[in-house]
Order: C-alpha cells, then sequence, then structure tokens
C-alpha cells in the first residue's frame, strides 16, 4: 500500500508538505503542489482517514437518527441532509431508531465514542446519552432537530410553523362549508402533534366551531387512518370532512373511504399534512399541507456545520415555510336532506 511517505519521496517534499496540499493546497507553492499532486497520481495514492481523525479529532461523519425509516416523509429530509453533508465533504451515517429509547441511546453513545463528528435527529426526544454528550459541552453540543421543535432540549432546529399550517389546513375546510370536521392527531406526546392540535382548535375557535371538531388519535400510519375513519364516520352526526396530521392516515381514510361506499369528495373530504410524493397521485390527489422537506434537511446540516465551526452557539429555532396545495380530495359538502 502507497503512503504518505512514498508521495513525499517522490516529490521530494517532506510528508507535513504532503499533509498541507491534501488539507490547506493554498498555503503550498504552485509548483511545490503541482510536483505533490503528479506524485499522488502517479502513485495512486489515497490518504487513510482513519489516520487523518486521529491526528485531527474528527471523522467528518454526521449521525442522522429517524424515528421510522419506513415513513416516507423523512426520505426527501434524509436527501437534504446527506446532498448537504456531501457537499462540505461530510458523510452521513443514518440509524433507525424505531420509537425505541434503548436504539435512540445506543445511536446517540457514537457521540460520546466520538464515531461522529455531530447528530441531527428527527425524532421529537433526545436519548439520555445524546443529554449526557450535552451536558459534558455545556449546552453547546453539535446536536440539531429536524421536523419538531421543542425549546426545553435547548438545541437548535429547523421545522415549519405547524400551528399555523394545521389552522390553515382548517380554514380550508371551514371555508368550504363544512360544520362537521373529524381531526386524526399523530402521537400527542410529539411537540409537533401539540402543536397542529393547538392550531386547529384556533381555527374551531375563530369559525365558532369548538363543538363540531371531533378529535381521535392516531399513530401516523395508514392503519391508525382506517381506524380513526371507522370512529368518525360511525357516529351519529358523521363530519363532512376529515383532516389528517400526516399524508399516511389520509390514505388510510381514503381507502375505508373507498371500501365503505363514501365517494370523496362528494361524501367526504379528506386532507392530508406533509405532502409526501404519493399525495398528488392518489385517487383523488389529496389536499395537504406541503413541508419544504429537503430544505428542512439542507438546513439542519447548516446549522449542525455552524456548531463545529463555532459560528451557532445558540439553540437557534428555524422557522421554514409551508404551503396549502388544494387538490381534488376536498369540495363543498353536499347538501343533506332535512338541512337548508
Amino acid at each position: 500500500m502507497t503512503t504518505i511517505h512514498d508521495v513525499a519521496a517522490r516529490a521530494e517534499v517532506s510528508t507535513a508538505t504532503v499533509s498541507r496540499v491534501l488539507s490547506n493546497p493554498e498555503v503550498v507553492s504552485v509548483p511545490t503542489r503541482r510536483r505533490v499532486l503528479k506524485a499522488i497520481g502517479e502513485l495512486n495514492y489515497s490518504p487513510n482517514a482513519a489516520a487523518k481523525s486521529l491526528r485531527t479529532s474528527t471523522t467528518r461523519k454526521l449521525l442522522v437518527t429517524v424515528p421510522d425509516i419506513a415513513n416516507p416523509f423523512f426520505s426527501l429530509i434524509i436527501q437534504g441532509i446527506e446532498e448537504a453533508a456531501l457537499r462540505e465533504g461530510y458523510s452521513v451515517v443514518l440509524g433507525d431508531t424505531h420509537h425505541e429509547a434503548d436504539r435512540e441511546d445506543r445511536y446517540g453513545e457514537m457521540l460520546l465514542r466520538r464515531e461522529v463528528d455531530g447528530l441531527i435527529f428527527l425524532g421529537h426526544s433526545m436519548s439520555r446519552s445524546s443529554k449526557e454528550f450535552m451536558k459534558r459541552h455545556r449546552g453547546r453540543a453539535p446536536i440539531v432537530n429536524g421536523c419538531e421543535y421543542s425549546p426545553s432540549l435547548g438545541v437548535p432546529s429547523a421545522h415549519i410553523d405547524n400551528t399555523a399550517a394545521a389552522a390553515e389546513g382548517m380554514d380550508h375546510l371551514f371555508g368550504l362549508g363544512h360544520r362537521h370536521i373529524g381531526v386524526i392527531t399523530g402521537p400527542l406526546v410529539s411537540p409537533l402533534s401539540r402543536d397542529r392540535l393547538r392550531g386547529v382548535m384556533n381555527s374551531a375557535r375563530a369559525h365558532d366551531a369548538g363543538r363540531q371538531v371531533a378529535v381521535i388519535n392516531g399513530d401516523f400510519s395508514i392503519e391508525s387512518g382506517i381506524a380513526a375513519a371507522a370512529r368518525l364516520l360511525a357516529q351519529e352526526s358523521a363530519p363532512t370532512a376529515i383532516f389528517c396530521f400526516n399524508d399516511e392516515m389520509a390514505i388510510g381514510v381514503l381507502d375505508y373511504a373507498r371500501r365503505n361506499g363514501r365517494v370523496v369528495p362528494q361524501d367526504l373530504s379528506v386532507a392530508g399534512f406533509d405532502d409526501i410524493r404519493f399525495a398528488r397521485y392518489m385517487t383523488p390527489a389529496l389536499t395537504t399541507i406541503s413541508q419544504p422537506m429537503l430544505d428542512i434537511g439542507r438546513e439542519t446540516v447548516r446549522l449542525l456545520l455552524g456548531i463545529l465551526q463555532g459560528k451557532v452557539a445558540k439553540p437557534v429555532s428555524i422557522t421554514l415555510p409551508h404551503k396549502l396545495e388544494i387538490r381534488a380530495s376536498t369540495a363543498a359538502p353536499a347538501r343533506r336532506p332535512g338541512r337548508k
């Protein structure tokens, strides 16, 4: 295996000069730089990343943990993270925690062992090991939260205004004339779900319809959307519209409606949240709140590298814009017999 000593001998320079050409080339004269690069090419030399890591105390690796890698919502966020990381010379280590505290903790231990330079977590909770890492760094650890925002965690985050976005979704349904609306939340242990529920109730109060909103908790899965739709549509005063806190649950509602003779949107309007790539291809196309998923991923990397470079010292919160995408799954409610 070719070593840095071989390159130095071929270029007739010191190993320190070869190292500078590889890591900080602008400090090396152009003729010397060319001679070193020529020797590297002739010898097909590849720097030993592990050795470099030991010398610099960095790994050029970022850890990203996701609570459910099967959820398509996270795919574009991860894509944005990877694009931004690679552009800055970092690799991405991906960990699927399955919503399990022990798995989160094991991934967090990678920070303690310095196997990665920083952590981006896309869930709502921080592992015990990550909190320990935070204590060691006195609250300035290279840890960033994506998608959710919880001030109590004390870490920078990138997300949308979930309260305003949910209120906009409900305003759309009320604006179409719906008065009985079902809402399927995500797990309320998540700040994201609580923020969206706050937006729902803000909109309901603004339309004087607080008592006409039926709320059922889901878990963001298609199956929970199906189960919640069955409960909502079995009510004596069934809703004419259902707003779901993610698109997968809305897909479950569409499936239940189709199998039970409810035509969307004539009999039932359905709206989701996130605008995953399948949403526009549903039948009918799904009205939903669009999140800038690629940008959320890119922004988390920018924040994390800012911490590593000493440019971000406070737990700043970055709020990115959302957009209501109105498609064919929502319409004005059909007039029912006996109603004016």
